[in-house]
């Protein structure tokens, strides 16, 4: 095949291309030629274009800033130039394209023309807008949301400490009087006193992650040594050992994850089984996104249709009087886990423990 057939056979291709505008320009940046893709995105006929300025493309505001002498004279002298922004059709209306105009040489270097490709990204455009608009507005609701607990949560400080108070003032004055009905009464006043002060701690620590905003590299085998210290009399008391692989130094949010690890720690030590100590196994390791690490207890387990439930805030599965708690540390857990570009999810049988994975991706 000779030279002249292949470049009748290119011609024939591009000129059949659809989702792609091409056109062919002069030195001045005037119209010689262009495909079906451009009749079909700019909306004019080729006979309605053939000899006028690329420019007729262009919004008035780039026409009054010279933006297509600019694109022109950028491509002459750098041999290329690419641009996103809007463009305008025959029937007025605004598509958003990337357009990519390339100098044309002679054998002497000197440009003859120029082609120009521009694709229509109106609808990415629009996506990615609403996209953002759309997170945006979650994040002022989450900022609404967490205000409100917070605000709520001191709010409820101050009549709850005088609910407690005046207990302890019928206790002292007026406990002598008291029958066994009456002792139930205030037994269970005081006792929902103190589950409503536990729930505002809980709340007020929800809504207080993330608060932090500077990371940092973090050796959580210190970490862990750290959290079992701290939890050392309940790790006595419960027989419990920790068996905890060499983890890696991350980047992350340290009194977050130090709440995540502890969280996950302490779930494991207080669902264990009856008359069996607690085993828990901590390990990490590289994944496609990031580190995935596993916190792997031999307690009760769960049941795979709650696997899911048990990361939604005040989510509870057992009685309060045989697992106390407010539900809400696995929450704290997804919540601190998101904070890290990560996501966090169980695997479990019931009766055989559960192992517990989070990841983090910062």
């Amino acid at each position: 095949m000779n030279d002249k057939m292949k470049s009748l056979r290119m011609l024939n291709m591009v000129e059949e291309i659809e989702d792609y505008a091409i056109l062919l320009l002069d030195v001045n940046g005037n119209i010689e030629n262009w495909n079906k893709g451009a009749a079909r995105i700019k909306g004019y006929s080729a006979e309605e274009v053939i000899g006028k300025s690329f420019s007729i493309f262009h919004t008035q505001a780039d026409k009054a800033i010279k933006k297509p002498e600019m694109l022109i004279s950028v491509a002459r002298n750098k041999g290329q130039v690419v641009d996103e922004g809007w463009r305008v059709r025959k029937d007025g209306s605004r598509f958003w394209g990337r357009i990519t105009i390339a100098a044309i040489h002679d054998e002497q270097r000197n440009v003859i023309g120029f082609t120009k490709i521009t694709r229509d990204l109106t609808e990415k455009k629009l996506a990615a807008e609403a996209t953002s608009q759309h997170m945006n507005q979650l994040e002022i609701k989450n900022q609404e949301l967490e205000q409100f607990v917070y605000i709520a949560s001191h709010d409820l400080q101050e009549p709850l400490l005088t609910i407690s108070n005046f207990i302890e003032l019928l206790k002292v004055e007026y406990g002598h009087l008291y029958d066994d009905d009456a002792q139930l009464y205030v037994d269970f006043i005081e006792d929902a006193a103190h589950r409503m002060r536990y729930l505002i701690k809980d709340l007020l620590d929800y809504s207080r992650i993330g608060k932090t905003k500077q990371t940092e590299y973090i050796n959580l085998n210190e970490l862990l040594q750290h959290i079992v210290n701290d939890l050392d009399a309940r790790i006595s008391a419960t027989g419990t050992q920790i068996i905890c692989q060499d983890l890696p130094a991350v980047k992350g949010y340290r009194t977050e994850l130090r709440q995540l690890f502890q969280n996950l720690i302490t779930n494991a030590m207080k669902f264990s089984k009856k008359d069996v100590s607690p085993v828990i196994e901590i390990a990490g390791s590289r994944g496609n996104s990031g580190w995935e690490f596993m916190v792997k207890d031999n307690g009760i387990g769960i049941e795979p249709q709650h696997t899911e439930k048990i990361f939604l805030i005040f989510q509870r599965l057992h009685n309060r009087d045989e697992y106390p708690g407010n539900g809400i540390g696995l929450a704290n857990c997804k919540k601190i886990a998101a904070m890290h570009n990560g996501d966090i999810w169980v695997e479990s049988v019931p009766g055989q423990g559960s192992k517990f994975y989070f990841t983090v991706d910062l």
